[in-house]
């Protein structure tokens, strides 16, 4: 079973930056998609990032493109996510999870409790 804890979430100001992490453990991590989604309160769940186990290969939502990246250091089974350029609409609680559907972002099946990132003035 996969378990996955999230950190590095905070308040920032707009424009700034933010990293999360992502600690994973369990089996056969290596055949999993991980990725990130969002919930804003009163708002449903927005998948955002996926990196794909298979090739590497990183997907993205429109919301965040160009402006978050996704890595993995798999010798530490961390997921990241860099974010720049933080808006006032990136406020929301960030789960790390584990992603069926990588390239469309959806099909999570497991994730953590979540990091709140605020971005405020």
């Amino acid at each position: 079973q996969v378990q996955l804890v999230e950190s590095g979430g905070g308040l920032v100001q707009p424009g700034g930056s933010l990293r999360l992490s992502c600690a994973a453990s369990g089996s056969d991590l290596d055949y999993l998609a991980l990725g990130w989604f969002r919930q804003a309160p009163g708002k449903e769940r927005e998948g955002i990032s996926c990196l794909s186990n298979s090739d590497g290969s990183t997907y993205y939502s429109d919301s965040v493109k160009g402006r978050f990246t996704i890595s993995r250091d798999n010798a530490k089974n961390m997921v990241y996510l860099q974010m720049n350029s933080l808006k006032p609409e990136d406020t929301a609680v960030y789960y790390c999870a584990t992603f069926r559907l990588c390239v469309v972002l959806r099909g999570m099946d497991r994730w953590g409790k979540g990091t709140l990132v605020t971005v405020s003035s």
